[in-house]
């Protein structure tokens, strides 16, 4: 069921996706952080071009195009795609710094993007599946999180893969708000997509340049 909610939840995204970004056969796109998947719901497939850590191969198999890189410092020129495209990643890089440099780094190859991210304020933590857990300080977390969150009971993982799921969740997840969005990425219009009345996530959104 959580698979089948997850997938409604991209698929419509995806859809506005292409059709605020005017997405063709022809269009550049650059996707960091994600697999081939994903692009099975847009209506038309562009001209991609997935980045992805070492880490994720088994998840990009059957990919046309990939490269491993980091988000921070993107292995291409300026202005390289039409199209930056990233679900779900900004969050995940690190501190603050860390995602300003993301943000540069979409802004300078792209000459558009859409980035989206869960909403810091929206009451349930998307990685977690935890209500108000993230609301609470990162000293209260560390004891708290690995003994009770719903992720773990349930996402069936191996052991190692869970110590390393909430392990990174402690130590990189940093979640935004709609307020530090659009500082990141002050030429964009930000979206808010709703679930139940709430923003449940953020998109920052620029269409190319001409």
């Amino acid at each position: 069921m959580l698979a089948r909610i997850s997938r409604h939840f991209r698929r419509r995204r995806m859809q506005r996706f292409a059709r605020e970004l005017g997405i063709t056969a022809a269009t550049r796109v650059l996707d960091i952080g994600g697999t081939p998947d994903c692009w099975a719901l847009v209506p038309q497939a562009p001209r991609l071009t997935l980045l992805n850590t070492p880490r994720a191969k088994d998840d990009l198999a059957g990919a046309a195009s990939w490269v491993a890189g980091d988000g921070r410092r993107l292995p291409f020129r300026d202005r390289a795609f039409d199209v930056v495209f990233s679900n779900s990643v900004i969050e995940h890089v690190g501190d603050a710094a860390s995602q300003q440099a993301f943000a540069r780094e979409v802004a300078r190859v792209g000459r558009g993007y859409w980035v989206q991210t869960p909403n810091r304020w929206f009451p349930v933590e998307q990685h977690l599946l935890t209500p108000f857990i993230h609301w609470l300080p990162k000293s209260w977390q560390r004891p708290i999180v690995p003994r009770c969150n719903l992720w773990s009971l349930l996402v069936r993982v191996t052991p190692d893969r869970r110590q390393f799921y909430i392990e990174h969740y402690l130590s990189d997840v940093r979640l935004l708000s709609f307020g530090e969005v659009r500082a990141l990425f002050p030429g964009a219009r930000v979206i808010r997509e709703r679930f139940c009345g709430m923003a449940k996530s953020l998109v920052a959104v620029k269409a190319p340049l001409p």
